[in-house]
């Protein structure tokens, strides 16, 4: 790949402070990932500032242990605009260490009742060594628009609810 980021846009028919709400709920994240790792939020409060952590609980087939878990840093909070956090994982002394890689939801209103979505995948930061356990991207362009389409299904949901 050329660039060491990937991105993808959906316009969903629901205001951009409802899509923020779904993504700032890590409850929500397991519907909303497109590759079915995600499985539970071992941290269901809101994301409420930048350097909050939350923690997911997420399967693998290829993950040495299969059963795993990520412990992820917002570092964009910006309601209803953008949302980001790193990802990483937390070792057993409490250290955290992040991978170099983040996720990124920028949310354009597009009137009253639509947003257009860009869910953003950047792993240009990743260190070498990582490189080196890990492929980038892991996963192809399609993970992006699948969770693209499970958040529109998620909001279309909890808005007509």
């Amino acid at each position: 790949m050329e660039h060491e980021n990937m991105s993808a846009a959906l316009t969903v028919g629901v205001p951009a402070a409802t899509v923020f709400a779904v993504l700032a709920d890590p409850t929500s994240h397991a519907a909303i990932d497109g590759t079915g790792w995600v499985r539970n939020a071992a941290d269901q409060a809101p994301l409420a500032e930048v350097g909050q952590i939350f923690r997911m609980d997420m399967y693998h087939v290829n993950h040495p242990d299969g059963d795993y878990r990520t412990a992820n840093k917002v570092i964009v909070l910006d309601p209803p605009h953008a949302i980001a956090w790193l990802t990483g994982v937390e070792k057993d002394d409490g250290r955290l260490e992040f991978g170099g890689w983040f996720w990124r939801y920028d949310l354009r209103p597009l009137g009253p009742s639509g947003t257009e979505v860009t869910l953003t995948y950047d792993w240009s930061a990743v260190p070498p060594a990582v490189r080196e356990r890990i492929q980038f991207p892991p996963f192809g362009p399609d993970h992006l628009v699948n969770s693209l389409r499970h958040l529109a299904d998620l909001v279309f949901a909890k808005s007509s609810a």
